[in-house]
């Protein structure tokens, strides 16, 4: 019963995220990794790029943390009724640790945000594009079933 409450970490953003909007960034991942089959030359650069990702996590924590920040300093300078901001942020974020959903993610993804997951599928297509997994498989269709 606990496993249905709490989904495994690759799971968890994509489950609570909409379909239709979890497929737009499978295609996009699909399309960018397609233009790197012909121009291999800029995988360097591209995973380079993708070391540079913010995934959604750091991206709703960046955000929580901002409005923890101030939200706390009003607290301090104005009212501390601006302390309750600061336990909904730590509620919300509590229950996207353990359930992946939370109240701006739908617009996060929206945006495009990938997990960490998703992220690396990218960036495992790309090594094998480039022959980084050449000894170990060399089938071409490998690619597709890795995003």
């Amino acid at each position: 019963m606990l496993r249905e409450l709490i989904p495994a970490t690759n799971e968890r953003v994509p489950l609570h995220t909409n379909d239709e909007v979890n497929e737009q960034i499978r295609l996009k991942t699909l399309q960018d990794i397609d233009k790197y089959k012909l121009h291999t030359e800029g995988i360097d650069a591209r995973l380079e790029e993708l070391d540079h990702e913010w995934d959604t996590e750091r991206f709703l924590e960046a955000n929580a943390s901002t409005i923890v920040l101030i939200s706390t300093i009003l607290a301090a300078s104005h009212s501390m009724y601006w302390l309750t901001l600061t336990g909904m942020i730590g509620f919300f974020l509590l229950q996207h640790a353990l359930q992946g959903w939370c109240p701006p993610l739908p617009l996060i993804r929206r945006f495009g945000y990938r997990t960490a997951d998703e992220i690396n599928k990218e960036r495992t297509a790309l090594k094998f594009i480039r022959g980084d997994y050449a000894a170990y498989c060399t089938d071409p269709e490998t690619v597709k079933n890795l995003v």
